[in-house]
């Protein structure tokens, strides 16, 4: 009955919970000589991500530099990502995560459409934005991943019908990503499908073993991205009610030394805020 209630939902929402952004690369809005300039001015104030308005400030160097140079791959994604994480590490409010979100997934469908060969097969119709997916270059692989890692959770964040309709675009683009880059960004792919297998109903084929697998085969390629174990405090450990785990996991992650990648120290010290409010929240994850 579950699974029944589901697919009238999603039949019964039809394309309303789709992304409504277009596939088109933008017209460049100033001289395209302003943008390595821009780009530099955004990645030093990226650097210092940390700090929200300095994220700001980012996004607002990188926008000017990909409005200059609409078809700059580099630019798009770096806009898009620092987008996304003003959502994810700055924003507490649902309601002014989902409208980052939002604008991260915008950005990032203009930077996919850079790609010709995709923006050709959803022009002739022949493919939707998830079959198109086999035509994405490891060109589009950074574009592509925090494209969908918005989308996933502006999806998840906007309530099932949403999730429903974006799900299987977030995967196939992931899948693409696994294809092309499968370490990519500390193990990224492993990374989703892990928090995958674990949060899907069993229904709908929930495999805690596979969860682990993956969680474990991302932490091999980057144990210092905390956010891997983070995701499998939240989603494994809580889906397997094993609350040792749980506690120790998060606990690691506490301990750890956010600034041990300094390239990641940013994201490190967001996830150890995480892992000490979801501990907060533990007596709601498990059963006495």
């Amino acid at each position: 009955m579950r699974l029944f209630a589901l697919l009238a939902l999603t039949l019964s929402v039809g394309c309303a919970g789709k992304h409504k952004g277009t596939y088109e690369v933008a017209a460049a809005t100033a001289p395209a000589a302003q943008a390595p300039t821009a780009l530099e001015e955004g990645d030093a104030l990226f650097a210092e991500r940390a700090d929200k308005a300095k994220l700001e400030a980012a996004v607002a160097r990188y926008e000017a530099a990909f409005a200059a140079d609409p078809t700059n791959r580099v630019a798009g994604a770096k806009l898009v990502r620092a987008t996304y994480l003003l959502g994810d590490i700055h924003e507490s409010d649902d309601a002014a995560k989902i409208a980052r979100w939002d604008k991260a997934i915008a950005y990032g469908k203009q930077c996919i459409a850079i790609n010709a060969d995709f923006s050709a097969m959803l022009q002739k119709g022949d493919e939707d934005e998830a079959t198109a997916a086999k035509v994405l270059t490891v060109e589009d692989v950074p574009c592509t991943y925090w494209t969908a890692t918005a989308l996933g959770k502006w999806a998840k964040a906007s309530g099932t019908a949403k999730l429903l309709k974006n799900l299987g675009t977030v995967k196939a683009w992931v899948a693409r990503v696994e294809e092309l880059d499968p370490t990519y960004f500390y193990g990224a792919p492993d990374r989703y499908w892990g928090a995958y297998y674990a949060s899907i109903p069993s229904f709908a084929g929930q495999d805690l073993n596979k969860s682990k697998t993956h969680f474990d085969k991302s932490l091999s390629i980057a144990p210092n991205y905390l956010a891997t174990r983070v995701l499998m405090a939240e989603n494994w450990a809580v889906k397997s009610q094993n609350k040792a785990e749980f506690k120790r996991i998060l606990a690691e992650v506490i301990a750890a030394d956010a600034a041990i990648d300094p390239a990641i120290a940013a994201e490190n010290a967001a996830e150890q805020a995480k892992a000490k409010a979801l501990l907060a929240r533990e007596g709601e994850f498990f059963a006495e």
